[in-house]
């Protein structure tokens, strides 16, 4: 090749333009490639742009470089030259652009060569052969460029020329492949078209080989199945192991497998194997559904935390992703696919559809739906024991606030509160947090099933949707029975018998072969024959069932591990554990961490909303559950179970406050809640009302509850009306004097503050008024009544007189107890729009399905600050305000029966003093300088009266008075409570109205028995001082009376006569009114002085006495009359 093209190179290139090269050989990668190939080379120097070509001279020796018409042409600027041009690239471009400007006719497609050569040998003036010496310029400028262009690119010339020759060469003996091909195929088709018996049976034979071939590759997969469908199943990839399976049961039907007698033992193995892995993924199932997995703990941890529970086991609960984002994130629509790569039990809802996956493949998911249904009440029962135990650990029993013995009659205070909600608080939100996983669980598998059915098409099929429906009933039942136990207290009344039990169908029947069932919790695991019995199951489940037990087939001790694979949480325990709670328990029951109480319904409701109202978001759409009736079977309890429960406690507890023996005495601690001593019985009463009412404010409103309340209210009344009626009541037909089925005779007092009449109607006009002094018109009123009442034969004896002085404290207390209760239940009315009556069925049921959800702050159940209230209608606040008046009145009674006591008390004394057949004639023969006992033991029983009303009915914000009031250290004087003016206001003037009215009594009198009288007044007057404030307290008419028995008749007609004509000089104006006496008055006093006369046993003096006195009197009439 290089001998081919050599010459010419040698000589100078294609035109023998250069000396040859040194080496013959043609190396088209050598050194002097490398080097001249500028294209792979940076660019060196450029090359100095070419001179001009010489001057030519045109005709008669004029030298022009250029023809005379045709200025010179410069090259092309440099900003159009290329970027990394070569010197020859320059030089070829500079000559093609003077081309293109001097002989553009060149450059045209349809250039004529033979023309441009004739016209540049025409020498005429229309030739060109002037421009010749221009052309042959051109010309060799054109040739030294191209020979740059060879030198530069000799080297990529000759490597073409040399590739050229190798691709002719290929394209040759491919030419002649193919021709050799054609013949064969000729050949061949001669071949084929002759008939050859032998081919056929080669043919036969080839396909029979192949069938070998292919069943010995069968036998060879099936081989390896049996490891292949261990080690799937122990890596939980049982989407793979499934189709492991059914492949291998599609092979062993095939004909040609049929008859081979060595794959039986194989075909049985298989058969049990889908049995077995039907079993499997059915505990998986239920290890992830009822939370066993030890992967399910941070769920139902954080769950619990989100619902409200404050345990400390819960702060560090990692967080989770919300049940609504993982439902929206999970592909529904798309088959489950396994990554190996993976954990599946890491993300349990993925689990949960893996598992359903390999279900339906498997043929098996309608029989695992019922297994499912099935198994469900037992293990939701296994949950609920689970957790008690747990929480029964983890709160001593000392500190659970529970008040051993009392049987749910307790009245709880807030340390006792506090410990309670505790222990219940943890409980419900750990075993609400389960039921939540619980239920997002099932609403996973209820959703993993629904897609399924709509990628196959196969319809609404309800035996596979209604899992959730049954879980729901479950929940129902459990709750119910979870609050059956807190709340109710005897087992034998309220028996509500809809909680499942063990040996229950869902419909709650029992069955009895079902109680006394054989439990694997009941049998002694470490005797040597169960230990051999376990040892011997074991191995049968290992090679029957490969993968079930090979993650246990030793534990870290060395003994043989059960059939279920161990697991390190809890919830494993309760695999192989009965369905019986512990020791002590009996079937289907619960322990009660806390005393049962109706009080424990205030902790019970909160959790129990809380998670119904989360629960309404799990529920499926479009399932045969309504979410607007989850809270149907709460209304249920209440009317039927905590509506009884609630009476019952309430009349008990109610029972208890009423049957205390110191329920009617002083409250030690009356100081905490009141302003008055109270009664101990009635602080516990309001203390029950209170609970109740706190409690009742965490339920929803039901007035036939507020209605078992104000029933204890009016129970209450009725106890103290009826006490108030035994202090009250004649001592002499109390005990055994009292005859059966007649009304005991009350009192004095008692009958005047109870029956209706003036006297009792003046009182309570005088304890109405609000005035700071009372009415003396009222005041007159009442005393005159009183005499008017004493004079009418009604005389008082000792009977009458309330003689205990703990009765009169005890009448202050009742009081003080019912105005203070009074004032307390006042502050509970509270009106509710809501008139749900669970008592009448005739109410609408619409309010109570909304009720619920606004009742769900479980600090309300432990708060004790905050106002209570309790809730009624206004049908029902009537009831409550009769029994505010019934305590009001009460109260009233009370103290009137206190203001006619001490008047009763006075009048009885009074009457007994003056009266000389009772107590010394006042016919003395010596002065007397001692009063009457009876007027001194009138004094102290007054002092007395006083003393303990003012004690107990005194304001704690005021002093106790000794008096009539109490100078406090600035000089102030400090009123008396209101109560205790009430009782001490009148007084003084039923006594001088007594003793001028009465003073007759007194005959026979003489002067000494005047002075013993006056005496007598004397003292009341002093001591009335210490008793009474006021004008009241002076007794001076009633002394002044007597004084004018000593200064005889002419000294009575002389005062007589005064007294009239001041009495004339008012009414006319001119005057002022003076207090005088009445004409009885002074007829009386005559007749007073003149009875000792009358008296005297001789006629004469008594003759002469009735003559004087009838003079007297004749005359008292003239100058009363006269006047």
């Amino acid at each position: 090749m290089a001998n081919r093209y050599g010459q010419a190179y040698r000589n100078g290139g294609y035109g023998n333009l250069g000396s040859p090269p040194q080496n013959d050989d043609y190396d088209p990668y050598g050194d002097g490639y490398r080097a001249g190939d500028s294209r792979f080379a940076p660019p060196g120097p450029r090359a100095p742009s070419r001179s001009r070509p010489p001057p030519v001279s045109y005709g008669s020796g004029v030298t022009s470089s250029s023809p005379p018409s045709r200025p010179p042409v410069a090259p092309p600027p440099r900003s159009a030259q290329r970027p990394n041009e070569t010197s020859a690239e320059r030089e070829m471009s500079r000559v093609l652009e003077l081309i293109k400007q001097e002989w553009p006719a060149m450059c045209e497609t349809d250039c004529i060569p033979v023309q441009l050569a004739l016209q540049l040998l025409d020498n005429s003036s229309v030739g060109r052969a002037h421009e010749y010496r221009n052309f042959q310029r051109t010309h060799k400028y054109l040739q030294d460029s191209l020979k740059k262009i060879v030198h530069e690119y000799h080297q990529g010339f000759n490597s073409s020329i040399g590739t050229f020759h190798k691709i002719q060469g290929s394209i040759q003996a491919s030419q002649k492949k193919v021709r050799a091909l054609r013949e064969s195929l000729a050949t061949a088709k001669v071949a084929l078209c002759a008939t050859d018996p032998e081919l056929k049976k080669l043919y036969a034979t080839s396909r029979m080989y192949d069938s070998v071939l292919q069943t010995l590759d069968e036998l060879d997969d099936l081989r390896i199945v049996p490891d292949q469908l261990e080690a799937r199943i122990s890596e939980k990839r049982f989407l793979t192991a499934v189709e492991v399976l059914q492949s291998a049961l599609r092979k062993l039907t095939k004909p040609e497998l049929e008859g081979i007698g060595a794959l039986s033992e194989l075909r049985t193995y298989l058969a049990n194997q889908e049995t077995a892995l039907m079993d499997i993924l059915v505990e998986e199932l239920h290890e992830h559904l009822y939370l066993k997995s030890p992967y399910c703990q941070e769920r139902w941890q954080h769950l619990a935390r989100c619902q409200g529970a404050q345990s400390d086991a819960f702060k560090n609960a990692p967080v989770v992703p919300p049940f609504h984002a993982i439902l929206d994130a999970m592909e529904w629509d798309q088959p489950v696919a396994e990554d190996p790569h993976k954990n599946p039990e890491a993300d349990t809802f993925s689990y949960i559809t893996l598992i359903v996956e390999s279900l339906n493949r498997l043929g098996r998911l309608e029989a695992a739906v019922d297994t499912l249904r099935n198994r469900m009440p037992v293990e939701l029962f296994a949950v609920v024991n689970e957790t008690i135990d747990d929480i029964d650990q983890k709160h001593p029993s000392s500190l659970r606030g529970g008040s051993g013995g009392s049987h749910g009659l307790h009245i709880y205070g807030q340390r006792e509160t506090r410990m309670r909600a505790d222990v219940i608080y943890d409980l419900l939100w750990t075993l609400y947090g389960k039921f939540e996983a619980i239920a997002e669980g099932h609403r996973v598998f209820h959703e993993a099933i629904k897609a399924l059915i709509r990628r196959e098409g196969a319809g609404n099929n309800i035996a596979l949707l209604g899992s959730f429906k049954e879980l729901w009933n479950l929940y129902q039942n459990e709750i119910r029975s979870l609050l059956h136990n807190y709340v109710t207290t005897d087992a034998d009344v309220l028996q509500y018998r809809t909680s499942p039990r063990a040996g229950l169908g869902l419909g709650g029947v029992s069955n009895g072969a079902r109680e006394h069932l054989f439990r694997f919790s009941e049998v002694d695991a470490k005797s040597p024959e169960m230990a051999a019995e376990y040892e011997a199951l074991d191995g049968i489940i290992r090679a029957a069932v490969p993968g079930l037990t090979s993650a246990s087939s030793s534990r870290k001790d060395g003994k043989k591990a059960g059939v279920v694979v161990p697991r390190t949480d809890p919830a494993a325990a309760r695999k192989g554990a009965g369905l019986g709670y512990g020791a002590g328990q009996g079937s289907g029951t619960y322990k009660s961490l806390v005393e049962p109480s109706v009080f424990n319904m205030s902790l019970l409701l909160p959790p129990t909303l809380v998670f119904l109202q989360r629960l309404r978001s799990i529920v499926p759409p479009g399932s045969d559950l309504a979410t607007s009736t989850l809270t149907s079977f709460l209304d249920n309890f209440l009317v039927n179970v905590f509506q009884p429960q609630l009476d019952e406690t309430l009349g008990k507890l109610s029972d208890t406050v009423f049957g205390e023996a110191d329920a009617f005495l002083q409250d030690a601690d009356w100081a905490r809640v009141a302003k008055r001593p109270v009664f101990k019985g009635a602080t516990a009463f309001f203390t029950i009302v209170t609970a109740f009412c706190r409690m009742l404010g965490t339920i929803p409103h039901d007035q036939a509850l507020s209605s078992l309340i104000i029933t204890q209210m009016l129970r209450y009344y009725d106890r103290c009306f009826t006490w108030y009626k035994s202090l009250v009541t004649k001592a002499h037909e109390t005990g055994a004097n009292a005859a059966p089925g007649v009304e005991q005779a009350l009192c004095a007092s008692a009958a005047l503050a109870l029956e209706p009449g003036e006297i009792r109607e003046v009182m309570q006009q005088l304890w109405d008024s609000d005035a700071a002094d009372p009415d003396p018109a009222l005041l007159d009123k009442e005393a005159r009544l009183f005499l008017e009442h004493h004079a009418q034969g009604k005389t008082l004896d000792t009977s009458d007189i309330i003689q205990d002085r703990d009765t009169i404290e005890s009448l202050c207390l009742l009081y003080a107890s019912m105005r203070w209760l009074s004032v307390k239940v006042a502050g509970l009315r509270h009106i509710t729009q809501n008139e749900t009556d669970s008592s009448r069925a005739s109410l609408p049921r619409g309010p109570e399905k909304r009720r619920w959800t606004l009742l769900n702050d479980p600090s309300k159940a432990t708060a004790e600050e905050g106002p209570v209230y309790l809730p009624m209608t206004q049908e029902t606040v009537h009831s409550f305000d009769s029994i505010i008046t019934s305590y009001t009145s009460l109260a009233t009674t009370a103290l009137l029966t206190l203001h006619a006591e001490v008047r009763c008390r006075i009048l009885q004394s009074l009457h007994t003093a003056l009266s000389p057949s009772k107590t010394a004639p006042y016919l003395l023969d010596q002065d007397v300088s001692d009063p009457d006992p009876q007027i001194l033991e009138l004094n102290s029983e007054m002092v007395a009266f006083d003393e303990t009303t003012s004690r107990v009915l005194q304001r704690r914000d005021r002093p106790a008075p000794t008096g009539p009031n109490v100078v406090s250290s600035g000089g102030v004087a400090i009123p008396p409570a209101r109560e205790v003016a009430f009782l001490r206001a009148g007084l003084g003037l039923l006594m001088k109205l007594f003793l001028v009215r009465n003073a007759p009594m007194t005959a026979p009198m003489n002067k000494r028995g005047c002075a013993r009288m006056r005496l007598n007044v004397r003292v009341l007057q002093q001591n009335l001082k210490n008793v009474e404030d006021g004008p009241g307290t002076e007794l001076h008419w009633a002394m002044e009376y007597f004084d004018l028995f000593m200064e005889g008749p002419d000294g009575i007609l002389k005062r007589a006569k005064e007294d009239a004509e001041a009495k004339a000089k008012e009414q006319q104006g001119d005057g002022v009114a003076k207090a005088g006496y009445s004409y009885d008055e002074y007829k009386a006093l005559l007749e007073l002085w003149y009875s000792e006369q009358l008296a005297d046993p001789e006629r004469g003096v008594a003759a002469a006495a009735k003559r004087q006195l009838a003079d007297k009197l004749l005359t008292l009439s003239e100058v009363m009359w006269q006047s």
